[in-house]
C-alpha cells in the first residue's frame, strides 16, 4: 500500500474524476446491454465472448513494460475512468489525434439515427490524462477497463509513448481499429456534428457526451481545435429543424 495522494501532481483533478465506486462501468451488466441490443435488432454475437476478451487482456499485462500499469485516457476515461488508480499525470500523446469516427447506434446513437463517439487515430497528436494501476490492483482493474473498451472490438489496445511534466512513461490506450466496418474516418465535420446534435441511446445523448468532452478540455487547459470546432458546429444546430 502507499501513503501517496493519487492527485498530488494536480489536486485540482479531485473534485472533476468520478470515483470508480460511483461509475456506471464498474459493475457493468452484460446482461441488460444483451437484453437491449436484442430489442434494438443486433445480432446475439453483437459483443465479443467474454473468454475471448478475456484472453486478449491476460496476453496484453504480459507484455506490460513495468510492474505497475499506465493507461492513457483521452475521452471519457478522463472524467470517469472507472478503475482504481494510485497516480494521474496531464499527458501528451504524439501520433494519435481525437476523432469521432467511431458509429454508434447503439449506446449514444441508434439505427435511425446513428450518432459517433470518440477515439484516437493516427497522425498529430493530443493532450489527456495518464492512471496509474498499482500492481497488487492490476488484475481486477484492468478486467474493468477491457470489459468496457473492449466490448466490441472497434478499439485497438497498443502502447503509447507519453510525455509528462513528470517523464516519459509507457501506457496502455484504446486506438481506432481499422480493420472494422464501424470505423468511419473521414466524414465531413458538418455531417460529424449533424448526427451527434440530434443522436441518442442508452448511455444517452450523443451531444451530451460531446459538451462534456468540450468542457473537460477547457478545464484541463488542451488546446484541440477539432473537437472545439466539432463542439460549435454541433451545438448551432441544436433547436434548428431537421
Amino acid at each position: 500500500m502507499t501513503d501517496r495522494d493519487a492527485f498530488h501532481h494536480h489536486p485540482e483533478l479531485r473534485v472533476k474524476i468520478k470515483p470508480a465506486a460511483e461509475s456506471f462501468f464498474r459493475d457493468l451488466d452484460l446482461g441488460t446491454l444483451d437484453a437491449h441490443a436484442a430489442k434494438a435488432g443486433f445480432p446475439s454475437d453483437w459483443r465479443t465472448p467474454c473468454q475471448e476478451r478475456e484472453a486478449d487482456r491476460r496476453r496484453w499485462l504480459e507484455s506490460r513494460p513495468e510492474p505497475d500499469l499506465w493507461v492513457f485516457a483521452y475521452g471519457s476515461l478522463m472524467w470517469d475512468p472507472s478503475f482504481k488508480f494510485d497516480e494521474v499525470r496531464l499527458a501528451h500523446c504524439p501520433g494519435y489525434q481525437r476523432s469521432f469516427c467511431l458509429w454508434d447506434d447503439g449506446a449514444r446513437g441508434s439505427k435511425e439515427e446513428p450518432g459517433l463517439m470518440l477515439a484516437i487515430d493516427e497522425g498529430g497528436s493530443c493532450e489527456g490524462l495518464a492512471f496509474r494501476i498499482r500492481q497488487e490492483e492490476i488484475e481486477h482493474e484492468t478486467f474493468v477497463l477491457f470489459r468496457r473498451e473492449m466490448l466490441v472490438p472497434v478499439y485497438r489496445p497498443v502502447w503509447l509513448d507519453l510525455d509528462t511534466a513528470a517523464g516519459p512513461i509507457e501506457a496502455l490506450g484504446f486506438v481506432a481499429n481499422r480493420a472494422r466496418e464501424d470505423i468511419k474516418p473521414g466524414i465531413p465535420l458538418a455531417q460529424q456534428a449533424g448526427m451527434i446534435s440530434c443522436a441518442k441511446g442508452l448511455f444517452g445523448d450523443n451531444m451530451d457526451y460531446l459538451s462534456d468532452l468540450h468542457e473537460r478540455l477547457m478545464f484541463l487547459g488542451f488546446k484541440d481545435p477539432y473537437v472545439s470546432e466539432l463542439y460549435a458546429a454541433a451545438d448551432a444546430l441544436r433547436g434548428k429543424p431537421a
